[in-house]
């Protein structure tokens, strides 16, 4: 009877890796949300009269609430002391109702020409409720990525944790490919800019159902293992998650590393997807129908690459030379899209190739390294503080490129297309040498912190360099 105790849910592979694609799924659907608008940034201005400061304004407001509420850091507590089915199912519903909001402001006409006063400024009242649907989205989908992150933890610790979490990025990033690659022809089947976001609300709801799913299997696993400590007479020593934990997080200097690390990395990868395929039109020539195809690459090659090296890790270990190599990497991409005369769209290719090997490189390595830096009973709020830090930069990067090429980077003219006969001008032109080469200086900070990591590893033995599967 103990020996069939002793074999938990987790045991089975079948079931932990049911219990991942569930999760993965949801962050699928997330993240399909996240980028859905990228690729409409010139249909924005087109249908809706949207400027670029404007866009930056609406893509910056992902992060408001995130940061300004702190509310990921209220998630991460809530996660630590009310557990991952509670925490996951409240991320989803969040989600649907900041994808619902979204939705409705770019699909209605009752706030067509309307401005609203807020604080110190003036903005179109689409824009701004477009905006914090998008803020209150934005805290489901972190919240939610804190949660499975530690659910995977939960599953596959001394297992094969960083292909786990390797495969779940692989899976959230086709949400992200779908969004880059058939956005712009999902609006241009009917018209409206809005059908691509009802697409990403109906799958949310899709989502939600899948975690509501696995939450039946956190419940099952939950029981095995307090019928396992009841037979084995196990005590659970480890205390509880406290408020003064937090202290103990932020006073950790190899947390700090990966979580700078983490904002600068992200802040060079993210942000420049909502603007690539503006890029590709404005740079590389390409038709803007099907210009968000090339960025979508990005997160297709990530699809296989981050399990590979994810499951490279756990074998043979290098995680912090790993991250090393994914931010050399970054900056020799940014770099070269800087080049004012590289402009063919092979070139754009190829680089996007590149970015995508190092955006598999860095968080394959960088998310199982937390637990060997962070006690279990701190991981959700440590994740949280990390996805804090990092929503600063996927907050205000987006409005600082926006109000950039708005201030700086306009050309003149614009980019027409013939209509009936006649050449009509489409989108504003655009020079993109400054924020490219800002994202440039985003990857040589993160190289710098990935540098200080691999130090402090050596220094305090956190075995970052070690394998994650224990034999």
């Amino acid at each position: 009877m103990v020996e069939k105790i002793q074999k938990k849910l987790r045991d089975s592979k079948a079931a932990r890796w049911t219990a991942l694609a569930l999760v993965a799924f949801t962050m699928l659907c997330g993240y399909y949300l996240t980028d859905v608008m990228a690729p409409l940034k010139g249909l924005l201005e087109n249908q809706l009269s949207w400027n670029s400061s404007e866009y930056g304004f609406f893509t910056s407001a992902y992060g408001w609430f995130n940061v300004f509420l702190f509310m990921l850091i209220i998630g991460g507590i809530i996660l630590d002391k009310m557990g991952i089915r509670f925490t996951g199912l409240m991320a989803a519903i969040i989600m649907v109702i900041g994808a619902g909001l979204k939705y409705y402001a770019i699909s209605t006409h009752s706030f067509d020409g309307v401005n609203w006063h807020i604080l110190w400024f003036d903005m179109k009242a689409q824009v701004m409720l477009a905006a914090v649907g998008f803020a209150i989205f934005g805290v489901g989908i972190e919240i939610a990525g804190v949660t499975v992150s530690k659910t995977i933890v939960k599953w596959f610790k001394g297992k094969e944790m960083a292909l786990a979490m390797g495969l779940e990025m692989a899976t959230a990033r086709i949400g992200t490919a779908l969004a880059l690659s058939i956005s712009v022809p999902i609006a241009n089947i009917r018209g409206p800019v809005s059908d691509p976001v009802l697409i990403s609300l109906i799958m949310l709801c899709i989502g939600l159902i899948a975690f509501l799913m696995y939450s039946f299997m956190d419940t099952k696993l939950d029981k095995e293992q307090a019928e396992y400590n009841r037979i084995n007479n196990v005590v659970d020593n480890e205390e509880a998650f406290r408020i003064s934990d937090l202290f103990k997080i932020v006073t950790n200097k190899g947390w700090w590393y990966i979580a700078l690390l983490c904002v600068l990395f992200y802040s060079a990868v993210f942000p420049f997807l909502k603007y690539a395929t503006d890029l590709m039109v404005q740079k590389f020539g390409v038709d803007q129908e099907w210009a968000g195809i090339i960025p979508a690459m990005l997160p297709f090659g990530t699809i296989i690459l981050t399990p590979f090296f994810g499951n490279l890790y756990d074998k043979k270990g290098k995680g912090a030379t790993i991250m090393i190599i994914g931010s050399i990497m970054l900056i020799f991409v940014h770099l070269i899209f800087s080049i004012p005369f590289i402009n063919q769209w092979f070139i754009a290719i190829l680089l996007i190739i590149v970015l995508g090997v190092a955006f598999s490189l860095v968080p394959s390595a960088m998310w199982p390294s937390v637990p060997k830096i962070i006690p279990e009973k701190q991981l959700g709020t440590a994740y949280s503080l990390i996805f804090w830090v990092q929503n600063w930069g996927l907050m205000g990067v987006p409005y600082l490129i926006g109000w950039v090429l708005e201030t700086y980077c306009k050309t003149g003219g614009g980019i027409y297309k013939v209509v009936n006969g006649v050449n009509v001008s489409v989108i504003q032109r655009y020079d993109y040498t400054i924020p490219m080469l800002i994202f440039t200086g985003f990857g040589v900070l993160a190289l710098i912190f990935t540098l200080l990591l691999k130090a402090e590893d050596k220094k305090k033995g956190y075995g970052l360099e070690l394998p994650n599967i224990k034999k």
